[in-house]
């Protein structure tokens, strides 16, 4: 299965043109050693032995920012497969694509050390051509799994890809709120400071981008990651997606059991949030028994004026 990725080369592309022009592309996240025989299958194991190495580095780094970098380079190192596609900004407002066509190699003391080969494609894809779903998609993150919308990116490549696809552990029982739901995911992300939600809590950022969306663990993306202003509350926020309440219920306690366990400080406590279009007597009573987490309903609406 052909995934798709917005891979970042160096901040604000400054290396972009040495990865176009050398066939690859790079990461750093101030792990400098070579991880060839370091790619371990499972994330998990690599996250616990490389996030003491990355805050030894990068002091002044979070747990959350450290968890994020080492998962985000063991997805570049060894999740990307080949013949995934890449998108990457070359710093004017363009995008080249790029295909996987290589394992993972290192060059030490080099500009983005850690590196995977690719075919660049001779099309680019303009941002203005694309939907704002997506250029909200590819605007955070050094790598972002963009799949979703591999249909569009078809399209804007001039060839025909399947429909985005829906991933397995998502037990789908409303398709209409799982499409709605995942516009809305993109819509909080853009607006949160004029959310409810945005009154409290900030999006975790580093440099100026949200790393706190779709953020890895090990039972699945959270949705949406944040921390109040005061620092002392990480927030889970998972959007219902179609699925059923039991399930909802039960990932949001998972995740906020990994955030518990391997995220928070020892100062700090979680919380989470559920969203939907609409709830029942079955949420509310599974809700009833865990105060920590909290129910939001949101309303679609709009409306026509004449011309």
């Amino acid at each position: 299965m052909t995934k798709y990725y917005r891979v970042m080369l160096g901040k604000g592309s400054k290396f972009a043109q040495e990865c176009f022009d050398g066939n690859y592309i790079g990461a750093d996240y101030s792990i400098d050693q070579d991880l060839t025989h370091e790619l371990v299958d499972d994330w998990r194991v690599f996250n616990k032995k490389f996030i003491p190495i990355y805050l030894a580095n990068r002091p002044e780094k979070t747990k959350v920012a450290a968890g994020l970098a080492c998962g985000m380079l063991h997805t570049f190192s060894k999740g990307l497969q080949n013949d995934d596609i890449v998108l990457c900004p070359d710093g004017i407002g363009n995008y080249l694509a790029g295909v996987v066509n290589g394992d993972y190699f290192y060059r030490h003391g080099e500009n983005l050390p850690h590196r995977r080969p690719v075919r660049w494609l001779e099309k680019t894809i303009a941002r203005d051509d694309m939907s704002e779903a997506l250029k909200n998609s590819v605007n955070s993150g050094m790598l972002t799994d963009i799949t979703k919308y591999s249909d569009e990116i078809g399209e804007l490549l001039g060839s025909i890809e399947r429909s985005p696809i829906i991933p397995r552990d998502e037990e789908v029982e409303d398709p209409y709120a799982f499409a709605m739901e995942k516009h809305l995911e993109d819509f909080l992300v853009t607006n949160w400071g004029h959310t409810l939600l945005g009154r409290e809590y900030e999006l975790f950022k580093e440099e100026n981008e949200v790393i706190g969306r779709q953020y890895q663990t090990d039972t699945g993306p959270i949705d949406i990651l944040a921390i109040s202003k005061d620092k002392r509350t990480l927030l889970v926020v998972e959007l219902k997606k179609g699925r059923g309440n039991d399930v909802v219920v039960g990932q949001v306690l998972r995740y906020m059991g990994y955030v518990k366990e391997q995220l928070a400080e020892e100062n700090q406590m979680v919380k989470g949030i559920i969203i939907a279009m609409e709830d029942d007597q079955k949420m509310k009573r599974a809700l009833s028994m865990v105060p920590n987490i909290e129910f939001y309903r949101y309303e679609v609406s709009f409306k026509l004026t004449k011309g």
